[in-house]
């Protein structure tokens, strides 16, 4: 395999001019690698143990494939260094250039661009600052800069800004070239976010016309941002510190971010000329020396190089006339960069983009300490901001507070929407304000550092509103000891006791206002209505077991089958029985085909079919006045039946029962035993609605201690399993959850009826100078509807609960279960009237004899009819003895027919 050979050429403002060669001759198949930049000593290059400044090649590169050639220039101008380099690249084969990157030297490096186009030759920038050649490079040149450029730039600022909620912000800029590129940049920064950033004003400092800066100072002056971002040269970053503290906008209270490659070297400025809160990006190596540089720069080449002899075999040539331009496109097969696309040294990636620029490159954020030194305050590795917290003013690690009355510092407590914490998802931090939890300790003694969280809800939106209204910054941090705030031994906890013990200067939340902290603490006016309410479950949706039965009262079932149904068969009965075309009480007719058989127990059955309109064989009754009765018995039936019909209907329909109590009175919480099974009900600990229950019902209370819950969560999961009947908590936050629950399965009592009205207030110390600010800035918000726009924001849902949902699937045995049970039930009865029966039967057949079979209600027309017959025959007789008598005493004869026996009814016997 043939060996590289890298020419290693200088290019600076050095004094001297010296041209070192690794050797008197090198193969023709060597590639070579020149080095440049500023003096280094002949020793860097006769070294044989690495490369040249990295003490052993810490990236793995053997030596014995690079051959280096330095070369230092003491002449910048374009003409000589163009002269010089071209006699390099005409000389030798050269491979790769590397070229130390300095502000002053800007146009050095657009040389090299050039001539990167021209030769086809790859060149690596190795300054620790901001790239110096803007996009769009020349056509054709492959210049890699490892410096960072003014995009990368922009976009860790504004995770910055976004980071600590500094939305409003300025740009100061002088017409310095890449100043379009800069606007533009911010633009599309600001444009495609859903962050609200507020641009305040873009001032173009015009510094040629003002030798004296007086309106530098005043147009500084109008601009009245926090935060400024400066694009300039160093030169003109000068002037316009100057003018800056002349002006007063130097202090801690305004904050500056250097943008641009021309400020590069901004670090190495006199600290005191310098804005208190100055911010600078720089690449992750910007204190590496320049022979660390130097190595990295040849370690990217030779792996490009490695890359292309693995794809051509050999190393290919590249142009070595400057003057006429080499299609490296012919030679190699299209374009340089894919060759550096792919590169990681010391486990980090180097691989560039086709513009030159790393593609992932490893940035830090860098401020100005107490002491006024530089000293890292953020790290941005792949895509992701690491800051340190915090990294500037107000807590004593390296600025003072601008004066302590312009930035609060807040707590709060997660509570679901009014505050709600999740992970410091990169992707998630347009949504909210990135916070972090307060240092604690464990019960261990060990330290717990901050965890950095993402936080948004109702009461976040109304803390970014209050800040820019009433003019305050803050930082806002979640408490860990207790919940909301209770007095426990005479001690305060949670958010009220941050506010007591001026931990912190504010406290929001779903902070309940009530009488006991209104004594420790300052509230403002209520921003939110709430108060207690209950949350139950609603029920599986199926039909009760006696639904079929509940369209009518028991009252009216038993009106309707015991009294009405059997006062009605006697009566059609007893009619039918006298009728006079009814049974003629004869004791022969009644058993005689096509003779009566109306019975009790047909008349019964006649009623029952009516009633249930079913067609089954029935003997009407032949009385008009039976008829009658029987004709308004069946208009009964139909009004009777259809009222059924309907009401069944709205009985059977699949409602969610809804169990309601009248409040905290009520008996089913202060009784709970005297109901089976008890009401298992309970809250969440150590908030205001746990103390008026404890201070107004306290058996309640005492009852309730069991069931109590650790959280909203844990208590609607309990709900929707059972192990829970009823949960009482704040209102607001109750009313959320059942809006926003999955599948709808809760809901708060009477459509959210709420019991101790009161609000959400911010808390505040007592006497403190924010409060009347806050309250104007609360009624304002009010009356400028912002409030309800963030209620139909954060606390609406897609659960109802001013409506009764009801569900249209069909009815499974379940819901039927009622109809079978009575069917199970006739059945069991009719086993026992069986038996009965059978009983009755054979006892009255021992009594009576063997008289066939038996008809008891024949056998009592019979009685009665031979009661009837006896006393009929006795004057029968003594009537037909006297007329034989008359008959004898005149000689009558006897007709030719046989006299009748005129028996009961007219009937012939």
């Amino acid at each position: 395999t043939s060996t590289l050979a890298w020419a290693l050429l200088f290019i600076s403002e050095s004094i001297k001019l010296h041209l070192g060669l690794g050797g008197p001759s090198y193969p023709s198949d060597m590639p070579r690698v020149v080095l440049g930049g500023p003096y280094i000593g002949a020793t860097y290059i006769s070294s044989s143990s690495g490369l040249p400044g990295l003490g052993g090649s810490p990236y793995h590169i053997d030596v014995k494939d690079v051959n280096i050639i330095h070369v230092v220039l003491n002449e910048t101008s374009p003409r000589s260094l163009i002269l010089r380099l071209c006699d390099v690249l005409s000389s030798l084969p050269i491979h790769g250039v590397v070229y130390e990157e300095e502000v002053t030297s800007r146009a050095v490096a657009q040389i090299l661009d050039f001539i990167s186009a021209q030769t086809s030759v790859p060149i690596v920038g190795v300054g620790g600052g901001a790239a110096l050649v803007h996009t769009p490079k020349e056509s054709g040149s492959t210049f890699l800069q490892l410096g960072s450029s003014t995009a990368q730039q922009l976009r860790v600022i504004f995770e910055v800004l976004e980071e600590y909620d500094w939305t409003s912000f300025s740009l100061v800029s002088t017409r310095h070239p890449g100043f379009e590129d800069f606007l533009s940049f911010v633009d599309a920064i600001t444009d495609g976010s859903f962050i609200g950033w507020e641009r305040r004003s873009v001032v173009l400092l015009n510094l040629t016309e003002d030798p004296g800066g007086a309106r530098t100072k005043r147009q500084l002056k109008e601009n009245g941002a926090q935060v400024r971002l400066l694009y300039c040269s160093k030169e003109e970053a000068d002037i316009v510190f100057r003018a800056a503290k002349g002006a007063g906008l130097a202090g801690p209270s305004y904050i500056w971010f250097a943008v641009g490659p021309s400020l590069s070297g901004l670090e190495y400025l006199a600290p005191e000329l310098l804005p208190l809160s100055l911010f600078v990006v720089r690449p992750a190596g910007w204190r590496d020396d320049v022979r660390r540089r130097t190595g990295r720069g040849v370690a990217i080449l030779t792996q490009g190089a490695m890359a292309m002899r693995r794809e051509f075999g050999s190393l290919p040539h590249f142009g070595t006339d400057c003057t006429s331009y080499f299609n490296e496109s012919r030679t190699l097969g299209g374009s340089l960069h894919r060759y550096f696309s792919n590169i990681t040294l010391g486990g980090r990636d180097y691989s560039f983009n086709s513009d030159g620029y790393l593609v992932n490159p490893s940035l830090v954020v860098i401020a100005l300490n107490r002491e006024r030194n530089w000293e890292v305050v953020g790290n941005w590795d792949d895509g992701v901001l690491r800051m340190r917290y915090p990294f500037w003013s107000r807590y004593g690690t390296f600025l003072e507070p601008p004066d302590g009355s312009l930035h609060l510092r807040v707590a709060t407590l997660e509570e679901r929407p009014f505050v709600i914490v999740e992970g410091a998802d990169p992707l998630m931090w347009t949504l909210g304000k990135i916070i972090r939890t307060s240092n604690h300790s464990t019960s261990e003694g060990t330290v717990v550092a901050p965890l950095k969280c993402c936080c948004k809800g109702f009461c976040i939106d109304i803390l970014k509103r209050l800040a820019k209204t009433v003019g305050f910054t803050y930082d806002l941090y979640l408490v860990t000891n207790g919940k909301h705030g209770k007095k426990i031994d005479g001690v305060w906890n949670g958010m009220i006791g941050e506010v007591v013990y001026r931990r912190a200067d504010m406290a929001i939340g779903s902070l309940t206002i009530n009488e006991e902290r209104s004594e420790v603490v300052d509230f403002s006016v209520p921003f939110v209505e709430t108060g207690i309410s209950v949350m139950v479950s609603r029920s599986n949706g199926t039909v009760s077991p006696s639904a079929f039965l509940e369209p009518y009262s028991p009252a009216v079932w038993v009106m309707m089958f015991v009294m009405c149904l059997t006062v009605v068969a006697v009566t059609v009965f007893i009619f039918e029985f006298f009728s006079p075309v009814g049974y003629n009480r004869s004791l022969a007719s009644g058993k005689k085909p096509g003779g009566s058989k109306f019975t009790i127990g047909k008349s019964i059955w006649l009623l029952w079919a009516l009633v249930f309109n079913n067609s089954v064989p029935v003997e009407n009754p032949r009385g008009t006045t039976s008829k009658i009765m029987v004709l308004i018995w069946a208009f009964f039936a139909v009004i009777f039946l259809a009222s059924y019909t309907a009401n069944l209907a709205a009985f059977m329909i699949q409602e969610e029962y809804i169990d309601t109590v009248s409040g905290l009175s009520d008996r089913k919480f202060q009784r709970p035993y005297d109901q089976y099974p008890p009401l298992k009900f309970g809250t969440v600990p150590n908030g205001s609605t746990e103390k008026n229950i404890r201070s107004n019902y306290p058996d309640m209370h005492q009852y309730m201690d069991k069931y109590n819950q650790k959280g909203v969560e844990e208590a609607i999961n309990n709900l929707k399993t059972g192990k829970l009947d009823a949960f009482i908590y704040d209102a607001a936050v109750l009313n959320y959850m059942a809006r926003k629950d999955e599948g709808c399965k809760v809901m708060t009592i009477g459509s959210g009826k709420v019991f101790a009205t009161t609000g959400y207030g911010i808390a505040l110390q007592k006497g403190s100078r924010w409060k009347r600010a806050v309250d104007l800035a609360l009624l304002q918000f009010v009356g400028d509807d912002e409030i309800e726009m963030l209620e139909r924001l954060w606390l609406s849902g897609i659960c109802h609960n001013d409506k009764i949902e009801v569900m249209s699937s069909k009815l499974d045995i379940d819901n039927m279960a009622g109809v079978f049970y009575m069917l199970l039930v006739a059945m069991g009865l009719s086993l026992l009237v069986f038996a009965w029966e059978h009983l009755i039967y054979w006892k009255l057949r021992h009594c009576m004899g063997h008289t066939g079979k038996l008809d008891f209600l024949l056998a009592f027309s019979r009685v009665s009819t031979c009661v009837v017959h006896v006393t009929s025959s006795h004057h029968f007789k003594l009537k037909s003895t006297k007329l034989l008598n008359n008959l004898v005493s005149s000689q009558w004869r006897p007709p030719s027919r046989p006299l009748l026996e005129i028996g009961m009814g007219g009937q012939r016997v």
